[in-house]
């Protein structure tokens, strides 16, 4: 990208050489011709080699080759550097990979990089500029839609549907069944059917090795711009926002929203069927129970409580010791 179609990108003001070529991006003192930077504050600049500079107002942009003035410089170097990612430069289709023609069954594979040992179902449509990594399952009927990353040796079952741009990243399985029995009189359990699906809106980042179960009879959905960490486990019907940030380690339990906004920290615990409103924070290895609605707020401690509660309850557990020795002084005195 050119120095000016970048600025147009981020809503920035280019000084300088707008016509420079810009490859990649890197630190401010490890960059290098061709590379994009930024400098968060114009009084800590000593120096670089980079290309192209985001940088606050203030800043003397003949100090660098091409400068690009934003009102957060941080924030704009990392919506461009997701532009600039090296992955999206791969091409062409390795030679053992099992790709199906395009056909009138819906089959249409435009992506830019399919890698080795990768398995692609009938079916299945994967836009332009997508990149399928080495050892990547993807069954039939699967839609992948332009410039969506998916790393090696994801597993991606029948029917599920991936949005614009997004990350998924090793090892993670999407669609597969939900966990999901009814037990009858003699004890027994019996799979209720997970026939349903899972939709992935655009711009969603999944973690590696996380697990997001398809809809029983419905869908399983995760909002545009969501972030999703490592080693998390999506129960079959939850319903997660835009813009959620979810921590490693977390377990959601079948039919759980979240709404849109929310922040929840690592290796918390949901039952079925919670509802977590938006503009929620929810502190980690937190349990919530089932059916519980969790209201705007900071919460904390299993069962949750909003943050104060939590910090009066921890203060009275500390303080039992002391009350204990206190009881026992009474106790000798008395008798």
């Amino acid at each position: 990208m050119k120095a000016f179609e970048i600025a147009e990108f981020v809503g920035g003001a280019v000084s300088g050489n707008s016509q420079l070529e810009i490859t990649s991006f890197a630190a401010l003192n490890a960059a290098k011709d061709g590379d994009i930077s930024f400098l968060e504050r114009a009084e800590n600049f000593s120096g670089t080699n980079a290309s192209c500079v985001m940088v606050p107002a203030g800043f003397d942009t003949t100090k660098v080759p091409s400068a690009i003035t934003v009102k957060d410089p941080k924030l704009a170097f990392a919506r461009i550097a997701q532009k600039l990612r090296v992955h999206k430069n791969l091409s062409g289709i390795h030679e053992t990979a099992v790709v199906p023609p395009d056909d009138e069954s819906g089959t249409h594979i435009r992506a830019n990089f399919i890698g080795a040992q990768v398995s692609i179902g009938k079916g299945t449509y994967i836009g332009e500029g997508a990149v399928i990594h080495d050892g990547v399952r993807i069954g039939n009927n699967v839609t992948i839609k332009k410039f969506t990353v998916i790393h090696p040796n994801c597993v991606i079952y029948n029917d599920v549907e991936i949005g614009y741009d997004c990350v998924i990243h090793a090892g993670t399985v999407i669609g597969a069944d939900g966990f999901g029995y009814v037990r009858d009189e003699n004890g027994v359990y019996h799979q209720f059917p997970q026939v349903g699906t899972v939709v992935i809106e655009d711009n969603v980042e999944i973690g590696a090795n996380s697990c997001i179960d398809r809809g029983a009879l419905g869908e399983t959905r995760i909002g545009e711009g969501t972030k999703i960490d490592n080693l998390v486990q999506v129960g079959h019907n939850v319903n997660i926002g835009k813009h959620c940030v979810i921590a490693a380690q977390t377990g959601i339990s079948g039919s759980v929203t979240i709404e849109d906004g929310c922040v929840i920290g690592g290796q918390v615990g949901f039952g079925d069927h919670v509802t977590v409103q938006s503009g929620a924070v929810i502190g980690s290895q937190a349990g919530i129970l089932p059916g519980k609605i969790v209201r705007p707020g900071v919460w904390w401690g299993t069962p949750i409580q909003p943050l104060d509660e939590y910090k009066r309850q921890n203060a009275h557990v500390k303080s039992l010791e002391r009350m204990k020795a206190d009881l026992k002084e009474i106790k000798r005195k008395l008798d």
